[in-house]
């Protein structure tokens, strides 16, 4: 994929997690809270996505690794840098939140290899957010971020899975899938 595609896919992300956002924001109280994460390698998204999260108004969670394959969570903050974790990822480095932060929040958005129509979602196969979505409320909105190639007819599924509520692609822009 050629920079200048990555960028135009990259600001097409940002623009449909905000708009999806602001539906939700306009429901609830200031200052909500999102669970959202730092692209890496090659995952869509930007930290451009983040900042217009938090132009937004909400507190945006972002994953800190943790012992035991664990996600811990942090507050992302614009005007501080991200620091270098592990697996080569970007993580806040302010307090961490603790695992049972995600179930504050009223939006999540994870990363993905794929996702199919189902819903089902194909992670890097460590199962991190496979465990942290355990802990988050069932009601709570859980959308994928994907390229529109992602975006599958079907994925083979497992017992531990969660499925998605719905994704987001830089064409389809958000796509409910519950």
């Amino acid at each position: 994929m050629s920079s200048a595609t990555a960028s135009d896919e990259s600001g097409a992300l940002a623009e449909h997690v905000v708009r999806a956002f602001a539906r939700i924001a306009a429901e609830s109280p200031a200052g909500s809270m999102i669970a959202a994460y730092v692209p890496a390698l090659s995952e869509p998204g930007s930290i451009a996505m983040l900042d217009g999260l938090a132009a937004c108004r909400a507190r945006v969670l972002l994953p800190v690794t943790a012992p035991g394959n664990t996600l811990d969570w942090a507050l992302y903050d614009p005007d501080q840098p991200l620091v270098a974790a592990r697996y080569g990822l970007q993580e806040p480095g302010g307090t961490r939140l603790g695992m049972d932060a995600l179930s504050e929040a009223e939006l999540i958005i994870v990363p993905a290899l794929a996702v199919d129509r189902r819903g089902v979602r194909l992670g890097r196969g460590a199962g991190y957010y496979d465990r942290a979505l355990a802990v988050s409320p069932v009601h709570c909105p859980v959308i994928a971020i994907v390229r529109d190639s992602e975006f599958v007819t079907e994925l083979p599924e497992s017992p531990h899975d969660r499925r998605v509520s719905g994704v987001i692609t830089p064409e389809l822009g958000l796509v409910r899938l519950d």
